[in-house]
């Protein structure tokens, strides 16, 4: 980490703060603070806007643990964000995606629609696949790749799957830029 790690747990100045760092806990129980909830407790105004959007992405979100955990895993390797990929990868290989896919999912030069042909993915994950290569190599979504997940999730599905996207975006690349994790550099 180029900065150093708050105290687990960081001592707290008001009330406010205190309740944050409960939220913060709340959350992450029962395995204590990340290290990247260390790093953003030296601002106790982001780790709580922090802590609740992205605990709506994970947890409040329509979308099935596969879904969501391709998108998180996908931006992280995109992104050479290693700590976010060891702490999800994981969470998409418990949600049922084989070896062979998981190994797809890490490789940025995959070509996803060849995976998509040989049975390694569903035309839905490859869908999402596609959408997040998209949103987090260039941000703008071609037409034939909005379509194709247009087809397959629903509306409310499509914005979960792109504010996932996003947000995971954000992560990586806070985890790469503060090398949170001592991984991602």
């Amino acid at each position: 980490m180029r900065l150093p790690y708050v105290a687990d747990p960081p001592p707290t100045d008001t009330p406010e703060e205190a309740e944050i760092l409960a939220r913060v806990q709340a959350r992450r129980a029962p395995n204590g603070l990340l290290p990247l909830d260390r790093a953003l407790l030296h601002s106790f105004p982001v780790a709580n806007g922090w802590n609740s959007f992205l605990g709506a992405i994970r947890q409040r979100t329509s979308l099935s643990d596969v879904i969501r955990e391709l998108v998180i895993s996908r931006v992280a390797i995109l992104n050479g964000a290693l700590f976010e990929w060891e702490q999800h990868s994981p969470l998409l290989s418990q949600a049922g995606l084989s070896d062979t896919a998981l190994q797809v999912v890490g490789d940025v030069d995959a070509d996803i629609d060849a995976k998509v042909a040989e049975g390694v993915f569903s035309a839905a994950e490859g869908a999402v696949l596609r959408y997040t290569d998209a949103v987090t190599k260039t941000v703008t979504v071609p037409e034939v790749i909005f379509a194709a997940v247009k087809e397959r999730f629903s509306d409310r599905e499509v914005v979960e799957i792109t504010a996932t996207a996003a947000a995971y975006n954000c992560v990586s690349r806070f985890l790469v830029a503060l090398d949170v994790g001592e991984k991602n550099m």
